[in-house]
Protein backbone atom coordinates (compact mmCIF):
# COMPACT_ATOMS: atom_id res chain seq x y z
CA UNK A 1 0.00 0.00 0.00
CA UNK A 2 1.37 3.43 -0.91
CA UNK A 3 1.99 6.03 1.76
CA UNK A 4 -0.11 9.17 1.30
CA UNK A 5 1.29 12.67 1.75
CA UNK A 6 -0.12 13.05 5.25
CA UNK A 7 0.38 9.45 6.34
CA UNK A 8 2.04 8.83 9.74
CA UNK A 9 4.24 6.31 7.93
CA UNK A 10 6.39 9.08 6.47
CA UNK A 11 9.74 9.47 8.25
CA UNK A 12 10.05 12.85 10.05
CA UNK A 13 12.90 14.92 8.67
CA UNK A 14 14.89 15.13 11.93
CA UNK A 15 14.67 11.36 12.32
CA UNK A 16 15.78 10.87 8.71
CA UNK A 17 18.85 13.07 9.27
CA UNK A 18 19.74 11.23 12.48
CA UNK A 19 19.44 7.85 10.77
CA UNK A 20 21.69 8.92 7.89
CA UNK A 21 24.36 10.44 10.13
CA UNK A 22 24.38 7.34 12.33
CA UNK A 23 24.70 5.06 9.30
CA UNK A 24 27.61 6.66 7.44
CA UNK A 25 31.25 6.36 8.47
CA UNK A 26 33.44 9.48 8.17
CA UNK A 27 36.54 9.42 5.99
CA UNK A 28 39.86 8.57 7.62
CA UNK A 29 42.23 9.20 4.68
CA UNK A 30 44.20 12.42 5.12
CA UNK A 31 46.71 14.54 3.25
CA UNK A 32 48.96 17.51 3.96
CA UNK A 33 48.21 20.64 1.94
CA UNK A 34 49.63 24.19 1.96
CA UNK A 35 47.39 26.93 3.30
CA UNK A 36 46.79 28.44 -0.14
CA UNK A 37 45.18 25.15 -1.22
CA UNK A 38 43.29 24.51 2.00
CA UNK A 39 40.21 26.75 1.69
CA UNK A 40 37.04 24.70 2.15
CA UNK A 41 38.88 21.56 3.27
CA UNK A 42 38.07 19.77 6.53
CA UNK A 43 40.81 19.78 9.17
CA UNK A 44 41.88 16.27 10.27
CA UNK A 45 44.41 17.34 12.96
CA UNK A 46 44.16 20.33 15.28
CA UNK A 47 46.30 23.36 14.54
CA UNK A 48 48.39 24.17 17.62
CA UNK A 49 50.16 27.49 18.01
CA UNK A 50 53.94 27.39 18.16
CA UNK A 51 54.13 31.07 19.17
CA UNK A 52 52.07 33.45 21.30
CA UNK A 53 50.11 36.11 19.39
CA UNK A 54 51.12 38.83 19.81
CA UNK A 55 54.64 37.54 20.33
CA UNK A 56 55.46 40.48 22.63
CA UNK A 57 53.72 43.42 24.28
CA UNK A 58 53.11 45.96 21.50
CA UNK A 59 51.38 49.24 20.83
CA UNK A 60 47.75 49.29 19.74
CA UNK A 61 48.15 52.68 18.05
CA UNK A 62 50.54 55.38 16.87
CA UNK A 63 51.63 57.56 19.77
CA UNK A 64 54.18 57.77 22.59
CA UNK A 65 55.28 55.09 25.05
CA UNK A 66 56.27 56.14 28.56
CA UNK A 67 56.05 55.32 32.28
CA UNK A 68 52.46 56.19 33.20
CA UNK A 69 53.53 57.31 36.70
CA UNK A 70 55.63 60.12 35.19
CA UNK A 71 52.44 61.84 34.01
CA UNK A 72 50.53 61.76 37.28
CA UNK A 73 51.80 65.22 38.32
CA UNK A 74 53.49 66.25 35.09
CA UNK A 75 52.53 66.81 31.43
CA UNK A 76 55.93 67.04 29.67
CA UNK A 77 58.46 64.28 28.85
CA UNK A 78 61.69 64.19 26.88
CA UNK A 79 61.60 62.37 23.53
CA UNK A 80 64.54 59.94 23.36
CA UNK A 81 63.86 57.76 20.29
CA UNK A 82 61.45 55.89 18.02
CA UNK A 83 60.04 52.35 17.99
CA UNK A 84 58.75 50.98 14.68
CA UNK A 85 57.08 47.67 13.88
CA UNK A 86 60.03 45.38 13.19
CA UNK A 87 62.54 47.96 14.46
CA UNK A 88 62.24 48.15 18.26
CA UNK A 89 63.71 50.80 20.52
CA UNK A 90 66.51 48.84 22.20
CA UNK A 91 67.25 50.98 25.27
CA UNK A 92 65.29 51.27 28.48
CA UNK A 93 62.85 54.14 28.91
CA UNK A 94 64.00 56.04 31.98
CA UNK A 95 61.98 58.33 34.25
CA UNK A 96 60.68 61.48 32.51
CA UNK A 97 61.42 60.01 29.05
CA UNK A 98 59.14 58.89 26.21
CA UNK A 99 59.53 57.11 22.87
CA UNK A 100 57.68 57.76 19.61
CA UNK A 101 55.96 54.43 18.83
CA UNK A 102 54.04 53.06 15.85
CA UNK A 103 51.17 50.57 15.86
CA UNK A 104 52.50 47.03 16.31
CA UNK A 105 55.92 48.09 17.60
CA UNK A 106 57.26 46.34 20.70
CA UNK A 107 56.79 48.26 23.94
CA UNK A 108 60.27 49.38 25.06
CA UNK A 109 61.67 48.15 28.35
CA UNK A 110 60.58 50.43 31.19
CA UNK A 111 57.50 51.78 29.40
CA UNK A 112 54.08 50.70 30.64
CA UNK A 113 51.55 52.86 28.77
CA UNK A 114 50.94 54.49 25.38
CA UNK A 115 49.18 57.77 24.65
CA UNK A 116 47.82 58.28 21.13
CA UNK A 117 49.50 61.03 19.16
CA UNK A 118 46.27 63.04 18.81
CA UNK A 119 46.43 63.73 22.55
CA UNK A 120 49.95 65.14 22.44
CA UNK A 121 51.88 68.16 21.20
CA UNK A 122 55.55 68.21 20.13
CA UNK A 123 57.67 71.10 21.33
CA UNK A 124 61.32 70.71 20.36
CA UNK A 125 62.72 67.64 22.13
CA UNK A 126 59.75 67.58 24.51
CA UNK A 127 56.29 66.04 24.18
CA UNK A 128 53.40 67.72 25.96
CA UNK A 129 50.69 65.27 27.01
CA UNK A 130 47.05 66.32 27.16
CA UNK A 131 46.02 63.02 28.75
CA UNK A 132 47.21 61.16 31.83
CA UNK A 133 47.09 57.44 30.90
CA UNK A 134 46.39 54.46 33.12
CA UNK A 135 48.77 51.54 33.55
CA UNK A 136 48.76 49.42 30.36
CA UNK A 137 46.93 52.04 28.30
CA UNK A 138 46.81 51.05 24.55
CA UNK A 139 49.15 48.08 25.02
CA UNK A 140 48.35 44.71 23.45
CA UNK A 141 49.77 42.06 25.74
CA UNK A 142 51.84 39.11 24.54
CA UNK A 143 49.57 36.10 23.99
CA UNK A 144 46.36 38.02 24.58
CA UNK A 145 44.97 36.68 21.28
CA UNK A 146 46.61 33.24 21.17
CA UNK A 147 48.78 31.55 23.76
CA UNK A 148 51.72 29.26 23.08
CA UNK A 149 50.47 25.67 22.69
CA UNK A 150 46.84 26.70 22.30
CA UNK A 151 44.58 24.84 19.86
CA UNK A 152 43.92 27.46 17.23
CA UNK A 153 41.51 25.51 15.00
CA UNK A 154 39.96 22.19 16.12
CA UNK A 155 39.58 18.96 14.16
CA UNK A 156 36.55 18.91 11.89
CA UNK A 157 36.62 22.63 11.11
CA UNK A 158 35.86 23.72 7.57
CA UNK A 159 38.73 26.01 6.67
CA UNK A 160 37.37 29.42 5.76
CA UNK A 161 39.52 32.42 4.89
CA UNK A 162 39.59 33.73 8.48
CA UNK A 163 40.83 30.35 9.75
CA UNK A 164 43.61 30.34 7.16
CA UNK A 165 44.73 33.80 8.28
CA UNK A 166 44.64 32.67 11.91
CA UNK A 167 46.71 29.58 11.11
CA UNK A 168 49.26 31.62 9.18
CA UNK A 169 49.54 34.06 12.09
CA UNK A 170 50.97 31.29 14.30
CA UNK A 171 53.56 30.34 11.69
CA UNK A 172 51.92 27.15 10.38
CA UNK A 173 52.31 26.76 6.62
CA UNK A 174 50.69 23.35 5.99
CA UNK A 175 47.67 21.59 7.47
CA UNK A 176 46.40 18.02 7.64
CA UNK A 177 42.98 17.63 6.01
CA UNK A 178 40.68 14.76 5.08
CA UNK A 179 40.80 13.77 1.45
CA UNK A 180 38.08 15.09 -0.81
CA UNK A 181 34.90 13.08 -1.15
CA UNK A 182 34.11 11.66 -4.58
CA UNK A 183 30.48 12.37 -5.41
CA UNK A 184 28.74 10.95 -8.45
CA UNK A 185 25.75 12.71 -10.06
CA UNK A 186 23.15 10.89 -12.18
CA UNK A 187 20.03 12.36 -13.78
CA UNK A 188 17.39 9.89 -14.94
CA UNK A 189 14.50 10.28 -17.35
CA UNK A 190 13.57 9.80 -21.01
CA UNK A 191 12.21 13.35 -21.08
CA UNK A 192 15.49 15.07 -20.16
CA UNK A 193 17.50 17.05 -22.70
CA UNK A 194 20.82 18.83 -22.20
CA UNK A 195 20.59 22.64 -22.40
CA UNK A 196 21.69 24.03 -25.75
CA UNK A 197 20.17 21.23 -27.81
CA UNK A 198 16.82 21.27 -29.65
CA UNK A 199 13.89 20.42 -27.37
CA UNK A 200 11.59 17.70 -28.71
CA UNK A 201 7.88 17.82 -27.91
CA UNK A 202 7.16 16.44 -24.45
CA UNK A 203 10.74 16.90 -23.19
CA UNK A 204 12.29 19.30 -20.69
CA UNK A 205 15.75 20.71 -20.27
CA UNK A 206 17.68 18.99 -17.48
CA UNK A 207 18.72 21.45 -14.74
CA UNK A 208 19.10 19.42 -11.56
CA UNK A 209 22.71 18.41 -12.22
CA UNK A 210 23.64 22.03 -12.94
CA UNK A 211 22.15 23.14 -9.62
CA UNK A 212 23.74 20.30 -7.66
CA UNK A 213 27.19 20.81 -9.20
CA UNK A 214 26.98 24.48 -8.24
CA UNK A 215 25.89 23.62 -4.69
CA UNK A 216 28.66 21.03 -4.36
CA UNK A 217 31.27 23.72 -5.04
CA UNK A 218 30.78 24.76 -1.41
CA UNK A 219 32.13 21.39 -0.27
CA UNK A 220 35.48 19.63 -0.46
CA UNK A 221 34.40 17.14 -3.11
CA UNK A 222 35.39 15.93 -6.53
CA UNK A 223 32.27 15.56 -8.68
CA UNK A 224 31.94 12.82 -11.28
CA UNK A 225 29.13 13.66 -13.69
CA UNK A 226 27.47 10.58 -15.18
CA UNK A 227 25.11 12.70 -17.23
CA UNK A 228 21.56 11.85 -18.23
CA UNK A 229 20.56 8.18 -18.19
CA UNK A 230 17.36 7.11 -19.93
CA UNK A 231 14.64 5.16 -18.14
CA UNK A 232 16.14 1.85 -19.15
CA UNK A 233 16.84 -0.59 -16.37
CA UNK A 234 19.99 -2.12 -17.90
CA UNK A 235 21.52 1.30 -18.64
CA UNK A 236 20.71 2.51 -15.16
CA UNK A 237 22.13 -0.63 -13.60
CA UNK A 238 25.40 -0.27 -15.54
CA UNK A 239 25.73 3.40 -14.56
CA UNK A 240 25.09 2.64 -10.91
CA UNK A 241 27.67 -0.16 -10.94
CA UNK A 242 30.28 2.18 -12.41
CA UNK A 243 29.46 4.99 -9.96
CA UNK A 244 29.56 2.57 -7.05
CA UNK A 245 33.15 1.63 -7.86
CA UNK A 246 34.38 5.23 -8.20
CA UNK A 247 32.46 7.23 -5.61
CA UNK A 248 31.95 7.66 -1.88
CA UNK A 249 28.45 9.01 -2.42
CA UNK A 250 26.15 8.65 -5.41
CA UNK A 251 23.33 11.17 -5.91
CA UNK A 252 20.60 10.54 -8.45
CA UNK A 253 17.78 12.84 -9.53
CA UNK A 254 14.49 11.26 -10.53
CA UNK A 255 13.29 7.68 -10.64
CA UNK A 256 12.55 7.34 -6.92
CA UNK A 257 8.79 7.87 -7.13
CA UNK A 258 6.13 5.23 -7.88
CA UNK A 259 5.80 5.48 -11.66
CA UNK A 260 6.15 2.52 -14.01
CA UNK A 261 9.54 3.78 -15.24
CA UNK A 262 10.96 4.70 -11.83
CA UNK A 263 13.67 2.05 -11.53
CA UNK A 264 16.18 3.64 -9.14
CA UNK A 265 14.74 2.19 -5.95
CA UNK A 266 14.43 -1.23 -7.59
CA UNK A 267 18.09 -1.18 -8.67
CA UNK A 268 19.16 0.01 -5.24
CA UNK A 269 17.36 -3.00 -3.76
CA UNK A 270 19.27 -5.28 -6.15
CA UNK A 271 22.75 -3.80 -5.70
CA UNK A 272 22.64 -2.79 -2.06
CA UNK A 273 20.03 -1.78 0.46
CA UNK A 274 17.39 0.86 0.99
CA UNK A 275 17.68 2.28 4.51
CA UNK A 276 14.53 4.35 4.09
CA UNK A 277 12.32 5.81 1.39
CA UNK A 278 9.85 8.69 1.65
CA UNK A 279 10.34 11.51 4.16
CA UNK A 280 7.76 13.86 5.66
CA UNK A 281 9.13 16.86 3.78
CA UNK A 282 7.57 19.12 1.17
CA UNK A 283 8.76 19.46 -1.46
CA UNK A 284 10.69 16.21 -1.74
CA UNK A 285 8.72 13.36 -0.18
CA UNK A 286 10.13 10.58 -2.48
CA UNK A 287 13.67 10.83 -1.10
CA UNK A 288 15.63 7.58 -0.80
CA UNK A 289 18.71 6.81 1.25
CA UNK A 290 20.71 3.62 1.20
CA UNK A 291 23.94 1.94 0.27
CA UNK A 292 25.33 0.30 -2.84
CA UNK A 293 28.15 -2.23 -2.57
CA UNK A 294 30.76 0.44 -1.85
CA UNK A 295 29.14 3.88 -1.97
CA UNK A 296 26.36 5.54 -0.05
CA UNK A 297 23.35 6.63 -2.05
CA UNK A 298 20.88 9.52 -1.96
CA UNK A 299 17.98 9.43 -4.39
CA UNK A 300 16.46 12.85 -4.98
CA UNK A 301 13.10 13.58 -6.63
CA UNK A 302 13.14 14.71 -10.24
CA UNK A 303 11.24 17.97 -9.83
CA UNK A 304 13.84 20.77 -9.72
CA UNK A 305 12.68 22.50 -6.51
CA UNK A 306 12.29 19.14 -4.75
CA UNK A 307 15.78 18.12 -5.83
CA UNK A 308 17.28 21.42 -4.64
CA UNK A 309 15.48 21.42 -1.28
CA UNK A 310 16.23 17.79 -0.44
CA UNK A 311 19.88 18.32 -1.29
CA UNK A 312 20.13 21.27 1.10
CA UNK A 313 18.08 19.70 3.89
CA UNK A 314 18.93 15.99 3.64
CA UNK A 315 22.06 15.44 1.54
CA UNK A 316 24.21 18.17 3.12
CA UNK A 317 24.21 16.47 6.57
CA UNK A 318 25.39 13.25 4.87
CA UNK A 319 28.19 15.10 3.07
CA UNK A 320 29.29 16.80 6.28
CA UNK A 321 29.28 13.54 8.25
CA UNK A 322 31.21 11.66 5.56
CA UNK A 323 33.76 14.48 5.30
CA UNK A 324 34.41 14.54 9.06
CA UNK A 325 33.07 18.08 9.38
CA UNK A 326 31.79 19.50 12.64
CA UNK A 327 28.15 20.34 12.09
CA UNK A 328 27.08 23.77 13.25
CA UNK A 329 23.49 24.57 14.07
CA UNK A 330 21.56 26.50 11.45
CA UNK A 331 20.60 30.07 12.18
CA UNK A 332 16.86 30.65 12.27
CA UNK A 333 14.93 33.87 12.77
CA UNK A 334 11.31 34.64 13.55
CA UNK A 335 9.35 36.96 11.28
CA UNK A 336 5.72 37.94 10.96
CA UNK A 337 3.67 36.69 8.03
CA UNK A 338 2.94 39.52 5.59
CA UNK A 339 0.48 37.28 3.72
CA UNK A 340 -1.52 34.17 4.50
CA UNK A 341 0.73 31.11 4.17
CA UNK A 342 -1.14 28.00 3.03
CA UNK A 343 -0.02 24.80 4.77
CA UNK A 344 -1.52 21.34 5.26
CA UNK A 345 -0.59 19.27 8.27
CA UNK A 346 1.44 16.11 7.72
CA UNK A 347 4.82 17.20 6.36
CA UNK A 348 7.49 19.72 7.27
CA UNK A 349 7.48 22.34 4.51
CA UNK A 350 10.29 24.50 3.20
CA UNK A 351 8.36 27.14 1.35
CA UNK A 352 10.29 29.77 -0.53
CA UNK A 353 9.94 33.22 0.97
CA UNK A 354 11.14 36.79 0.84
CA UNK A 355 11.91 38.51 4.13
CA UNK A 356 12.38 42.23 4.78
CA UNK A 357 12.25 44.83 7.55
CA UNK A 358 9.76 47.67 7.70
CA UNK A 359 10.42 51.24 8.91
CA UNK A 360 9.87 50.13 12.52
CA UNK A 361 12.57 47.43 12.06
CA UNK A 362 9.98 44.64 12.26
CA UNK A 363 10.94 41.51 10.31
CA UNK A 364 8.29 40.31 7.82
CA UNK A 365 8.16 37.44 5.36
CA UNK A 366 5.89 36.53 2.48
CA UNK A 367 5.70 33.58 0.08
CA UNK A 368 7.80 34.10 -3.05
CA UNK A 369 5.53 33.18 -5.95
CA UNK A 370 3.77 29.87 -6.45
CA UNK A 371 5.13 27.02 -4.34
CA UNK A 372 4.91 24.14 -6.81
CA UNK A 373 7.84 21.69 -6.84
CA UNK A 374 8.52 22.46 -10.49
CA UNK A 375 8.55 26.26 -10.17
CA UNK A 376 12.24 27.04 -9.93
CA UNK A 377 11.67 30.80 -10.13
CA UNK A 378 10.14 30.67 -6.63
CA UNK A 379 13.55 29.51 -5.37
CA UNK A 380 15.71 31.68 -7.60
CA UNK A 381 13.90 34.86 -6.51
CA UNK A 382 13.58 34.03 -2.81
CA UNK A 383 15.98 34.92 -0.01
CA UNK A 384 14.87 32.42 2.64
CA UNK A 385 13.00 29.27 3.46
CA UNK A 386 9.86 29.59 5.53
CA UNK A 387 10.33 26.55 7.78
CA UNK A 388 6.89 25.18 8.63
CA UNK A 389 6.71 22.28 11.06
CA UNK A 390 5.08 18.96 10.30
CA UNK A 391 2.15 19.66 12.60
CA UNK A 392 1.47 23.25 11.60
CA UNK A 393 -1.45 24.42 9.46
CA UNK A 394 -2.23 27.72 7.71
CA UNK A 395 -0.47 30.79 9.06
CA UNK A 396 -2.46 34.01 9.12
CA UNK A 397 -1.20 37.54 8.53
CA UNK A 398 0.77 38.78 11.54
CA UNK A 399 1.47 35.34 12.99
CA UNK A 400 5.06 34.24 13.68
CA UNK A 401 6.99 32.32 11.03
CA UNK A 402 10.38 30.64 11.41
CA UNK A 403 12.70 31.56 8.53
CA UNK A 404 16.11 30.32 7.45
CA UNK A 405 17.91 32.93 5.32
CA UNK A 406 19.85 31.65 2.32
CA UNK A 407 23.64 31.67 2.66
CA UNK A 408 24.05 34.31 -0.03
Amino acid sequence: MLVTCDSPGLLPIDEAIDKMREAVTPLTDTQIVPLLQAKGRILSSPVISTVPVPAADNSAMDGYAMRYQDLIDNDRLTLVGTALAGQPFTREVLPMQCVRIMTGAIIPQGANAVVMQENTQKLGDSIIFQQSPELGNSIRRAGEDIQLGQVVVPVGSKLKAAYLALIASVGVANVSVYRKLKVGLIATGDELVTAGRPLPVGCVYESNRIALMALLQDFAVDVIDYGIVKDDKSSLRATFEQADLNCDLVISCGGVSVGDADFVKEILDEQGQVNFWQVAIKPGKPFAFGRLQHAWFCGLPGNPVSSYVTFEQLVVPVLQELAGQNIAKKHYFVAKAAQVIRKQMGRAEFQRGFFYRDEQDQLWVKPQGKQGSGIMSSLANANCYMVLSQGSANIEIGQSVTIHPFNN
